[in-house]
């Protein structure tokens, strides 16, 4: 079966029509037809090759809603018509003490969804039955393909470590940080966020916030205040900040968790004194992703977004290179 998709041919190109052929599909596997895509900054970054993982031609693409058109005789979970959610993995395997624990998203030997194998930026795609997710019916497909990954990514460590009871700074207003404000709000939290887009306030109130921090104008002052003071801080952001700063936001056994892909961190120690945690995770479980689908429907989170045809992708790459994507692309067929 013949694929029509948009795809990268070599380092920091723009995408351009590509064909595939679909390999025979699986008795585990259902096919997809695509409906909507969401574009990641990990996109980016695959078409960057940033990463040194990327292979060329290269389909990007990872936040995918479509129906289930086919079934591999094995599978039982899901029948054809169904509307089905498929993010970061496609396939696992299945018996190594992660996989046997339902936390698939350490398996060493998981497939990703786009990465050696075509993703979402075309017409069909093949994946595991256990990895295509149902959707909830009250979900629109375009406002949910971004929570396949971003949402899932900034639902799992609010999940593990967020109370209606805590205060916590979400660090970044961009694609991840405006989905844990709505996470977070519908947990009951108190929530500052950290950003340096001063226009970016009334949309993080909107959203959920109760404060609002703009970085470049942070004084001297407003640092002593904010001390000890937090129960946990999220970074969203894949840039190097004053990580020692944010610790000494942190009650005694706050955490410093990180989602976003990229940044170092220099600490020394006795800055941690406090039985401070520093920790990060990447997206979940299907198991989780299932659950996560569920709160957005119960709480009515949905990522902002804008839409594009599947033809303008290069048009929506660049918005989000440019940092203009209010807040989330999402790629849609005709």
């Amino acid at each position: 079966m013949k694929v029509s998709a948009y795809a990268s041919f070599q380092e920091k190109s723009e995408l351009e029509p590509y064909e595939f052929e679909l390999k025979p599909l699986q008795d585990h596997e259902v096919l997809v037809k695509i409906t909507h895509c969401g574009i990641c900054h990990s996109d980016v970054h695959l078409i960057d090759n940033d990463w040194k993982i990327s292979s060329y031609p290269l389909v990007p693409g990872h936040e995918i809603i479509g129906i289930v058109e086919k079934t591999g005789k094995n599978v039982k979970n899901l029948k054809i018509g169904m509307r089905v959610g498929i993010g970061w993995q496609a396939g696992s395997c299945g018996h190594c003490e992660y996989c046997l624990m339902g936390q698939e998203q350490f398996c060493e030997k998981h497939i990703a969804t786009c990465v050696g194998r075509p993703g979402g930026f075309a017409t069909y795609t093949v994946v595991e039955s256990k990895f295509a997710i149902p959707i909830p019916e009250d979900l629109p497909s375009d406002t949910t393909a971004p929570l396949l990954c971003g949402g899932i990514t900034v639902y799992n460590p609010l999940r593990n470590f967020a109370h209606p009871s805590i205060k916590i700074g979400v660090i970044g207003m961009g694609g991840l940080g405006h989905l844990a404000i709505e996470f977070a709000s519908a947990f009951g939290c108190e929530i500052i966020v950290f950003s340096t887009t001063k226009e970016k306030e009334r949309e993080a109130k909107e959203l959920g916030a109760h404060h609002f921090v703009y970085l470049p104008e942070l004084t001297k002052k407003e640092i002593r205040l904010l001390k000890r003071s937090f129960d946990m801080i999220l970074s969203t952001v894949f840039v190097d900040l004053d990580w020692n700063m944010f610790l000494s936001f942190l009650k005694p056994n706050g955490r410093l968790h990180f989602v976003g892909a990229g940044g170092t961190l220099n600490i020394p120690i006795p800055n941690i004194l406090e039985n401070l945690h520093i920790s990060g995770s990447i997206i979940g479980s299907p198991s989780l992703i299932k659950e996560m689908l569920e709160f957005a429907r119960r709480h009515k989170i949905k990522a902002k977004i804008e839409t594009f045809p599947l033809e303008e992708v290069n048009q929506a790459i660049r918005k989000l290179r440019n940092n203009t994507i209010r807040y989330r692309a999402v790629l849609f067929h005709k």
